[in-house]
Formats: structure tokens, C-alpha cells, sequence
């Protein structure tokens, strides 16, 4: 009786575990979609997704833990890790002894990845759901011919403010600069999007490649640091604004809705100077152990219902044309987020060798302090001083050798008439 008893109890909790599970499954996803994944054969594998942090719907406050459900209807298991930084992310893939099978990089890294060979093409075959990606956000100018990528989120930089603190609507970068506001302010802790504030106060191309350029935005930024000392964040952007203590931040226009969730005195603005237009896409990179799981992930990320939980979650403009065009998607229509008209902008493109390591070497010493705006004065000083008596010291030198020539003439005229 007792072994009876402990079958039935087994076979009960099998039953309801399995229609549990079916019912998850056929409640989310079509029949067609579970025989998909299930069908792929990626059952016991693992695939290794290196993404940015707060950057997928993870199952919190209701929303679908997307990981899970892949994972479920696959059979594989997702080892999930987070960056702050596309700089973050290179350097580890660049470093070696990794091995992703899906990245996340902005629009100009993934140029820059493509130009160093460390990306592998995609089978579009094995990602169908490309079907649902908008024709404007295919093939777009870091990867025309739409081999190595597909569009994940598009935003824009703004400038996210304090109303209780800031009494004037700011309409300009430079409020970043305004000594009122010292210790209250959150920057970029990312050095392209913060070099990308200056340019645009001094009417820079953001993709500048001119050397004095970068040295005058560097100018400019350690300026900032003296007068304001901001302070350098990421992630952490979130939960410093929502307390109401800092007045400014620069980050994200999505994430700025989300902020604006959890504090309503918080506002935004998308400054005259221009911001910055990017685009995340997934990727594959070189190190790839599981291409087939990584092509699985990549198209099950823009499945219908799981990329509106993704937007929903995050809180990115959509390429997904089922996302953007869905009414009953909480941020359709948003301003923030899908403005109907693009704020002034600008794309960021993939830099020279010689302009990342200066850029890399004048962040550094913006955010160390040891460069400061005078000593940057001092530094072109010194070099206009230096250039200077270079030219003095070649134009003496050149008249040493015309003052030679001539003398060996006239000796040579002298030797002429003696015989």
C-alpha cells in the first residue's frame, strides 16, 4: 500500500509538473515556436551571453526571465554575464581566455571589431526572426551589408534633471559646468559618450580625428572637473538620481523613463548642442564555442512576445516592428523613447589606433586630475614655445650651411685665380 501510495503521489507530481510546464510554455509561446527551439538540438549544450547590465527582462516584478525560457525551451543552459562599458567589453575580449558565444556592442565597436577580425558572420538562416526587424535598422552604416550584426536597441544620449533642485528647464550642456551645481552632478563613466558632451558644446564632429580637437574637449572636461567635481558613474546613475540628491545626470533617454518611474520630480532634455544616436546589436564574436546556440539566442531575443517584454523591461526604442507598432506597448509613443521628431545627433563611428589611445590617455588624466585646465594652457605653452625654437634653431642651422657653401666658394674662386 505504501509503495502505491508514494507512485501515485509521484505520478501526480509529474502530471501537474508537466502541465505546469505546458501551460507555461503554450501560454507565452506558440506550438510552433516551442517545436522550433525544441527541435534545434542544443539540449546539454551552454551558450555564453556577455551583455550590458540591466539589459534583458529577468523575470522581476513580473516581467519574463527571458534567460529562463530560452533555456527551458531549448534545453540548453545560458551562462549570463554583464559589462558597464563597450571599453569594458573589448578589453576583455581583446585580453583573450574567453569565450562568448553572444556579445552586445554599440554601433561603433562593432565596426571596430569587424575592422580587427574579431567577429564571425551570422547564417541568417538559423536567425529567421530577422523578418521582424524595421527595414531602416537593417544594414545599417557599421555594418552595410548586414553580415556580422542585427539591431537590438536604438536611443539617444539626454540630460536628465533634478525639478526640485533645478528650478529653470536647462536646454544646453553647459549647465554641467555651472559652479551652483557643485558636487550635483552624474557623469558618463564611459569615455566616448563623455568626450561626446564637450564636442558637442564646442561644435565638434563627434568622430573627429584631428588630435588637437581631442585636446581641447579634454580641456574642456577637466575644466568641469574643477569646478563642479562631478561625479563618474554608470549603472550606479540609477539609483543616485531616484534618491532626489543630484541635480544632473547624463545617461540614456530609455533609462531616464525608468528613473522617472521611481521618482516623478525627475525630468529630461535633449540639449541644443546635440547628442549622441546609437544603436546596440548582437553579435558573434571569434572566441564563439556555440554558434548554433548563439544564432538560437540571438533570434529567439527578437521572438514577437519576447522582444516586447525586453523593451518593456529596458525601456529602448524597439526595431522590432511587432514592438513599435504594438498600442497596447506601455512606451508607444513615448517621446523619450520613440520621439517623433530625432533630437539633433550625431552617430559614433569607429576611431583610428592613434585617437583611442589618446583619447584612453587624456580620460585617464581628466578623471585623475593631473589635467587640469591650466595645466592644459601650459602644456600648448610649451609647445607652441618649444615649436618656435625648433624653427629658430633650424633657420640657424640652415644659415650655418649656406654661410659654409658660400665660404668654401670663395675659397674654391681664391685657389682658382692663385693658378
Amino acid at each position: 500500500m505504501k509503495r502505491i501510495t508514494v507512485f501515485l503521489l509521484a505520478f501526480l507530481t509529474f502530471v501537474c509538473s508537466f502541465n505546469m510546464l505546458a501551460f507555461a510554455d503554450e501560454d507565452t509561446f506558440t506550438r510552433e515556436q516551442i517545436e522550433y527551439y525544441k527541435n534545434l538540438g542544443l539540449q546539454g549544450t551552454s551558450v555564453n551571453v556577455y551583455n550590458w547590465g540591466e539589459y534583458i527582462s529577468d523575470g522581476s516584478e513580473g516581467s519574463m526571465n527571458v534567460v529562463s525560457e530560452f533555456e527551458r525551451l531549448t534545453g540548453a543552459k545560458v551562462n549570463y554575464t554583464n559589462y558597464e562599458s563597450n571599453e569594458n567589453m573589448y578589453s576583455k575580449l581583446s585580453g583573450g581566455g574567453v569565450s562568448y558565444d553572444v556579445i552586445v556592442p554599440s554601433d561603433y565597436m562593432v565596426s571596430r571589431l569587424v575592422d580587427e577580425d574579431m567577429l564571425v558572420e551570422i547564417d541568417w538562416n538559423n536567425v529567421p526572426n530577422i523578418k521582424y526587424i524595421e527595414e531602416q535598422y537593417k544594414n545599417l552604416y557599421f555594418d552595410p551589408e548586414q553580415k556580422y550584426s542585427i539591431c537590438y536597441n536604438i536611443g539617444t544620449t539626454a540630460l536628465i534633471y533634478n525639478t526640485e533642485l533645478v528650478k529653470e528647464k536647462p536646454t544646453s550642456w553647459k549647465v554641467l559646468w555651472d559652479e551652483q551645481y557643485k558636487d550635483k552632478i552624474l557623469m558618463f563613466n564611459n569615455s566616448r559618450d563623455a568626450f561626446a558632451i564637450a564636442q558637442a558644446m564646442l561644435g565638434q564632429s563627434l568622430n573627429t580625428v584631428d588630435e588637437s580637437d581631442w585636446t581641447d574637449s579634454a580641456a574642456l572636461l577637466a575644466e568641469q572637473k574643477d569646478a563642479v567635481s562631478p561625479v563618474y558613474v554608470m549603472d550606479e546613475v540609477f539609483n543616485l538620481m531616484e534618491s532626489g540628491e543630484y541635480a544632473f545626470a547624463t545617461y540614456y533617454a530609455g533609462d531616464y523613463v525608468l528613473m522617472n518611474g521611481n521618482n516623478d520630480k525627475l525630468a529630461y532634455c535633449f540639449p541644443e548642442e546635440g547628442v549622441n544616436i546609437f544603436y546596440d546589436a548582437f553579435c558573434i564574436p571569434k572566441c564563439v564555442q556555440n554558434k548554433k546556440g548563439a544564432e538560437a539566442f540571438i533570434n529567439f531575443m527578437h521572438e514577437p512576445q519576447v522582444a516586447l517584454e525586453n523593451a518593456e523591461f529596458i525601456f529602448y526604442a524597439s526595431p522590432n516592428v511587432t514592438v513599435k507598432n504594438n498600442e497596447e506597448h506601455s512606451l508607444f509613443g513615448n517621446d523619450a523613447v520613440y520621439p517623433k521628431v530625432m533630437p539633433e545627433g550625431q552617430y559614433f563611428e569607429n576611431l583610428p589606433q592613434n585617437i583611442l589611445e589618446l583619447q584612453a590617455d587624456l580620460w585617464t588624466n581628466v578623471k585623475s586630475g593631473n589635467l587640469s585646465l591650466d595645466s592644459e594652457l601650459n602644456n600648448r605653452r610649451i609647445y607652441i614655445e618649444s615649436a618656435v625654437l625648433a624653427g629658430i634653431v633650424a633657420v640657424v642651422a640652415v644659415f650655418k650651411v649656406v654661410s659654409t657653401i658660400k665660404k668654401r666658394k670663395i675659397e674654391d674662386l681664391s685657389d682658382l685665380y692663385e693658378q
